[in-house]
């Protein structure tokens, strides 16, 4: 088979991306990591610490929780920033030179600290997409680097049509072919709604395929839930319901006909676990089908079954874990994406093995360790 593609993959951001990268006139909104008093580098933008700034290692994530306990008290971090953080996790070069002992070809580059911040900046609409652009201008420059294995995420909002036009015309001439956007509500109103049409049509003419991934987006439970954040960190209930966003997203965009309208709109989910996508598409078409009946609709709405479009449209990465090889008997569809999640403490720097330790190896699935993610890609 072709080389194998890793769907989710992360690259950190440097202490002044966002001030490099920004709009001369927004400075003074960049995001920047700068050491607190007790030497705790932490994600600032303004005067607020948005989170703290570490090193993460495959494997280690007790030492995540070490980070941050010691910070709650006040000690200094164990080992400095700066002198643990290995080239690969930010430099492209040298990431493109690591592919080859993680056992893989080609991988998706996600933003690291980017995942933490867009609901902070929600209230300020100008600093949130001024900042995304910044990672945007960088990811031109990470695509040109990576000859053809590196594949950065874009950071994009439908909140601003005008901008997000303008951003995916910056996708398309940096060859950027994926974009990380929130699973939820725009401006207070779904993502199927008409007024988004023009937006999904320029993702398709630009050739940009939208991803859902997890991240600190708008929420889909009320705040009143999320009842362990004076802890700092990830809420219990936002992991344990990873999923629900971009399933509730899917679920907009197909039976509201999204999908039809566009059948050029491909799109991804990627590190919001898969488990879940059989029974998904169970209850898609069955409370379609019910709810048709009870309610007195015409089910020709729609020309396919709901879950058709997922299967047509829709590519999901499966950590070696969830037996992905399973999973894609339950679906009866090649759906599913390899991916390690590196460098994060919960990914693997042996995805290849991993999978195979599961009963899955390259030669076996094609579908799995290239070719879903090559269709997001849009090489085929």
């Amino acid at each position: 088979m072709a080389g194998i593609i890793d769907s989710d993959q992360h690259l950190y951001e440097s202490r002044t991306l966002w001030r490099d990268y920004i709009d001369p006139h927004m400075r003074g909104e960049a995001l920047r990591i700068e050491n607190d008093a007790d030497g705790t580098p932490r994600l600032r933008w303004r005067e607020e610490a948005i989170s703290i700034a570490e090193v993460q290692i495959p494997g280690r994530s007790a030492e995540i929780g070490d980070n941050h306990r010691r910070a709650r008290e006040k000690l200094p971090p164990r080992e400095c920033y700066d002198d643990v953080l290995p080239r690969d996790y930010w430099e492209p070069s040298a990431r493109r030179a690591k592919l080859a002992s993680l056992g893989v070809d080609e991988a998706f580059l996600f933003p690291n600290f980017g995942l933490l911040w867009e609901r902070k900046l929600q209230a300020a609409l100008p600093a949130q997409l001024a900042n995304m652009a910044a990672w945007n201008r960088w990811c031109a420059d990470v695509s040109k680097d990576g000859g053809g294995q590196l594949h950065p995420v874009a950071h994009l909002s439908l909140r601003d049509p005008d901008w997000l036009l303008e951003q995916l015309a910056h996708c398309e001439r940096a060859g950027i072919r994926l974009a990380m956007i929130a699973a939820g509500l725009v401006n207070g109103r779904p993502l199927s709604h008409a007024d988004h049409d023009r937006l999904w049509a320029a993702f398709c003419a630009h050739g940009v395929t939208p991803v859902f991934h997890v991240a600190d987006q708008i929420r889909p439970f009320d705040d009143a839930w999320y009842t362990d954040e004076a802890h700092g960190g990830i809420p219990a209930v936002e992991a344990i319901f990873l999923y629900i966003p971009a399933a509730l997203s899917c679920t907009d965009l197909i039976l509201n006909g999204t999908l039809e309208r566009f059948p050029d709109l491909r799109l991804g989910i990627v590190e919001l676990s898969s488990l879940w996508v059989p029974l998904f598409l169970m209850m898609l078409d069955g409370a379609w089908s019910f709810t048709n009946q009870i309610n007195g609709l015409d089910s020709g709405r729609l020309r396919l079954q709901p879950s058709d479009y997922f299967r047509r449209q829709v590519r999901v990465s499966s950590f070696a874990y969830e037996s992905p090889a399973t999973l894609q008997q339950q679906l009866g569809s090649d759906l599913l994406m390899a991916c390690s999640d590196y460098p994060h403490s919960e990914g693997t720097a042996t995805p290849v093995i991993d999978y195979e330790a599961f009963g899955v190896a390259p030669s076996q699935a094609p579908g799995l360790f290239r070719d879903n993610a090559a269709f997001l890609l849009r090489q085929s």
